[in-house]
């Protein structure tokens, strides 16, 4: 047991330099965006609503209106709380400047573990994002998608 704590211990002082090391380096813009995408996803499989929440604006706006930030926020908690699971599947991302903003497009296919509250809304979407930086960090401020399958 003492020497799984000592693993453990070493373990968070790697993981702790690792996060000094790369905050010395700026990360580019096109990255933080890519990664920010790929934090939101897998905070949609793990039910993380603060997760997927983290990365957007205050402001969003998802399919001209049809989920905003809370709303988006409360159903990845209610799909948690309900003990059902959203698998996403990214595609290549795409992510191309728009003056000081910036676009990325992608595809993303949502499975379930056997949920029944989405049922109609898994499938495979082509998604299209927009990004705008909000004090030093890169924010979704609205996104579109449709079905593709």
């Amino acid at each position: 047991m003492i020497r799984l704590r000592k693993i453990l211990r070493a373990a968070v002082v790697v993981a702790l330099l690792a996060v000094a090391v790369a905050a010395c380096h700026r990360t580019p813009d096109e990255e933080q965006v890519r990664e920010a995408i790929a934090a939101v996803a897998q905070a949609a499989e793990t039910g993380s609503a603060s997760g997927v929440g983290a990365p957007l604006s205050e402001d969003f706006d998802g399919n001209a209106g049809e989920l905003d930030r809370r709303r988006l926020t409360g159903m990845v908690r209610l799909l948690n709380l309900r003990g059902e699971h959203v698998g996403v599947s990214m595609g290549p991302v795409s992510i191309g400047p728009r003056g000081e903003r910036m676009v990325a497009s992608f595809t993303a296919t949502l499975t379930s573990g056997g949920g029944r509250l989405l049922p109609d809304r898994l499938g495979v979407y082509q998604v299209t994002s927009g990004w705008r930086k909000e004090d030093g960090e890169w924010r979704c401020y609205t996104a579109s998608w449709k079905r593709s399958l």
